[in-house]
């Protein structure tokens, strides 16, 4: 009998029998996407009710993308300031000296003024 090889459970199961291969839970993406959906389009209430199986999995791929790089980042933030602990500064300097995450400026501003307050 053929024996299984040290990472075929992730090519066969991945991560855990809840989410397969994807290290974020697609029945979460997928919600959040029909949430989304029904915000922005203003007719009627609608949004998309049908979401195909391929969509949450290419979001969960952008995802995990999105968070390594942030990560990346945040990383060379806390090396910079000599230290081994990803601090919630080091993630705000990480979007505030990207141009790529410039979505996102706004939202750490508010978490800022929320500490101060």
């Amino acid at each position: 009998m053929r024996q299984a090889r040290p990472y075929s459970a992730m090519f066969a199961g991945g991560v855990s029998a809840r989410t397969g291969p994807h290290a974020l839970p697609l029945a979460r993406i997928k919600k959040i996407m029909k949430r989304s959906a029904g915000e922005s389009s203003g007719v009627d209430g609608g949004g998309a009710r049908m979401i195909s199986g391929e969509a949450p999995v290419v979001f969960s791929k952008a995802c995990e993308l999105f968070i390594a790089e942030l990560t990346r980042r945040a990383w060379a933030a806390t090396l910079e300031g000599k230290r081994r602990t990803v601090h919630k500064e080091d993630v705000a300097a990480a979007v505030q000296n990207t141009d790529l995450f410039d979505f996102l400026v706004d939202v750490v501003m508010a978490d800022d003024h929320d500490a101060m307050d």
